[in-house]
C-alpha cells in the first residue's frame, strides 16, 4: 500500500525521497526491519494474550529429557510469524505482482489450515487436530491453484537466453551505450510460457517437464500440465509436511527456515536482474525481483519469532506456523522454477521426513515378518533420535544449524557446479 502510495506521490507531485520506494533493495531492508519489529514488540503481547487464553500445548510423555518442562507452554505463535509476514509485504510490495499475490494466498491458505488444526487441538481438546485427510486435502487445492496460476496466468513467463550471444556481442550490436538495451539483447525479446524448471548439476542446467510425455508425438507440449500440476502438488505436500515434523525442538524449524529464506532471496534477486541472470546462464523471470520483499519479511519473521522461540522456549508456533512456513518455501523455489534444488535446500526437512517414513515402514514390515516391530532410528523424527543418545537439545539445534548453512551455501554454488 505504501509502494502504490509513493508511486502515486513521485510520479504526480515529484515528492523528494518518494523514489526510493521504486528500489526493491530499501523495500527488501524495509522489510526485515518491521518484521522485525512487529515480531519482537507484537509477539510479547500475543504470548501474554495465549497464556491468558489457556492456549498450553499438551505433551505426550515419550521419555525425553526436558519433555516435560514444555508442558504448557503457548501454541499457535505462528500468528506471530504470519503477522510479521503479511503486514510488511501488504505495506511494502506491489500488490499487483502477479508472483506476490500467489505467495500472499499461499502464506494466508495454509495459515488458516493450521490454525484450524491447532485450534481443535487447544479448544477442543482433541489431540488429533485436524484430520490428516482434510490437511492434505488443502495442500492439494492450493497445490492445483499454483499449478494452475503457473501454468496458464499470461504474466507467469520466462525470458530465454539468446543462444551464442555474448555480452561483448550484445554491446556491439547495441548503436546506444545504454547497458539496459545491451542486457536485452542477451536474452530473446519475447516472453514465452513455459514449464522449464533448473535442474542442478548439468551444464544445460533446464529441464522442461513436458519431455516426459514426448511419447505423446507432435504437440506434445500442450499436455504439460499432467506432468507439471501434480509435481506442484507433490512438492507442496512433501515441504509443508516436513518443516512441520523438524517443528519438534525449540527454534529448529525457525531457524532452519530462516537461513533456507535468505538463500531463497538470493535466487529470487537473480533470477529477476537481467545481469546476473545472464552471468550465472540462469533463466531471467521478469518481475519475480518483487519476491525479494517478501523473502526478506519471512527472515525478519523467522528471526524474530526465534527471539521467543529459542531454547527454552517461551511460545511454540504450531501448526499456524510450521505448515505456513514450509508452504511458502516450497511455493517460493517453484516460482523461481529452482524446486528441483530442494533436496538440497531444504537437506533438514527432507532427513525428518524420511526418517519418519522409514522408521514407520520398517516397523510396519518386520512386525509382519517377525511377529514384533523394529525400529531403524531410536525416535523419529531425527531430532529425537539424537536426544535420546544424550544430545542435548540446544547442542542439536546449532548443529542442525550448521548443516542447514552448508547445505544452503552448497545450493547457491551449485548455480556455477555443472
Amino acid at each position: 500500500m505504501l509502494y502504490h502510495l509513493f508511486q502515486y506521490l513521485d510520479k504526480v507531485y515529484d515528492l523528494p525521497g518518494a523514489g526510493m520506494f521504486q528500489y526493491i533493495s530499501f523495500r527488501s531492508g524495509m522489510a526485515v526491519i518491521a518484521s522485525l519489529v512487529i515480531s519482537l514488540v507484537f509477539g510479547k503481547s500475543l504470548i501474554e494474550f495465549l497464556k491468558k487464553m489457556q492456549v498450553g500445548e499438551t505433551i505426550r510423555d515419550l521419555g525425553l529429557e526436558g519433555q516435560k518442562q514444555k508442558e504448557g507452554t503457548p501454541t499457535m505463535g505462528g500468528l506471530i510469524i504470519l503477522g510479521a509476514i503479511l503486514i510488511p509485504v501488504l505495506l511494502l510490495a506491489d500488490l499487483t505482482n502477479i508472483y506476490i499475490i500467489i505467495i500472499l494466498v499461499t502464506t494466508v491458505w495454509l495459515g488458516l489450515i493450521g490454525f484450524l488444526d491447532d485450534y481443535i487441538k487447544v479448544f477442543r481438546k482433541d489431540k488429533k487436530g485436524l484430520a490428516g485427510k482434510f490437511k492434505i486435502l488443502g495442500q492439494v487445492t492450493l497445490g492445483l491453484f499454483v499449478g494452475f496460476m503457473m501454468y496458464y496466468h499470461p504474466d507467469i513467463v520466462i525470458r530465454e537466453k539468446v543462444s551464442g550471444v555474448s555480452f561483448i556481442e550484445s554491446m556491439e550490436s547495441q548503436d546506444s551505450g545504454d547497458l539496459s538495451n545491451v542486457a536485452e539483447g542477451l536474452f530473446s525479446k519475447k516472453d514465452v510460457k513455459s514449464t522449464k524448471s533448473t535442474i542442478p548439476f548439468f551444464k544445460n542446467n533446464e529441464l522442461d517437464y513436458s519431455i516426459f510425455i514426448s511419447w505423446l508425438g507432435e504437440g506434445y507440449q500442450r499436455w504439460a500440465f499432467l506432468i507439471f500440476i501434480p509435481v506442484v502438488i507433490l512438492i507442496i505436500t512433501a515441504v509443508s509436511n516436513g518443516a512441520n515434523l523438524t517443528d519438534g525442538m525449540d527454534g529448529l524449524a525457525t531457524g532452519v527456515s530462516a537461513i533456507i529464506g535468505l538463500t531463497l532471496a538470493v535466487f529470487a534477486y537473480v533470477s529477476g536482474n537481467i545481469f546476473f541472470a545472464d552471468y550465472l546462464n540462469i533463466m531471467y523471470i521478469p518481475n519475480t525481483g518483487e519476491l525479494v520483499i517478501f523473502i526478506s519479511a519471512f527472515v525478519g519473521a523467522c528471526i524474530g519469532f526465534l527471539w521467543y522461540n529459542a531454547f527454552p522456549a517461551q511460545v511454540f508456533m504450531g501448526d499456524t506456523g510450521s505448515l505456513a512456513i514450509g508452504g511458502i518455501i516450497a511455493v517460493f523455489a517453484i516460482i523461481l522454477r529452482k524446486e528441483l534444488l530442494i533436496p538440497i535446500l531444504c537437506g533438514i526437512f527432507l532427513a525428518e521426513s524420511l526418517s519418519v517414513v522409514m522408521q514407520v515402514s520398517y516397523f510396519k514390515y518386520t512386525k509382519k515378518k517377525f511377529g514384533a516391530g523394529r525400529r531403524i532410528f531410536r525416535m523419529s523424527p531425527l531430532h529425537h533420535h539424537y536426544q535420546l543418545k544424550g544430545y542435548s537439545e540446544p547442542k542439536i539445534v546449532l548443529r542442525f544449524f550448521i548443516v542447514g548453512i552448508m547445505l544452503a551455501v552448497f545450493t547457491v554454488i551449485t548455480l556455477k557446479i555443472r
